[in-house]
């Protein structure tokens, strides 16, 4: 079973998601929060069971999606770590995850 390591900045990602929801719809932000978690858990049973990222192929990053979400991970060395998160509407800068990828190490 691998471990999830959340980077900061991707449950600051995930935090400003919710809290824009939150403004109109309290209920919805809160569902998002607990359906990602409870998606990236199950990264720790199959860490490779997200796609790849399309924008980086090939790539050592994988995604999974939670409508509204995309949320980026690497799988190295027994850990899951969950890099950035945002809208599926938003353009992926390449440079983030790995930028992400190396203060998250």
């Amino acid at each position: 079973m691998a471990e999830i390591v959340w980077t900061e900045s991707a449950l600051h990602d995930l935090n400003e998601i919710a809290e824009y929801i939150a403004l109109d719809k309290l209920n919805a932000a809160q569902l998002l929060v607990r359906s990602v978690f409870e998606r990236v858990d199950l990264l720790s049973y199959s860490p490779n069971s997200g796609r790849k990222v399309l924008e980086l192929t090939p790539s050592k990053y994988k995604e999974v999606i939670v409508g509204p979400c995309r949320i980026f991970y690497r799988f190295t060395e027994g850990s899951v770590y969950i890099l950035h998160v945002m809208r599926v509407e938003r353009e992926l800068r390449k440079y983030l995850l790995q930028d992400r990828d190396m203060k998250g190490r």
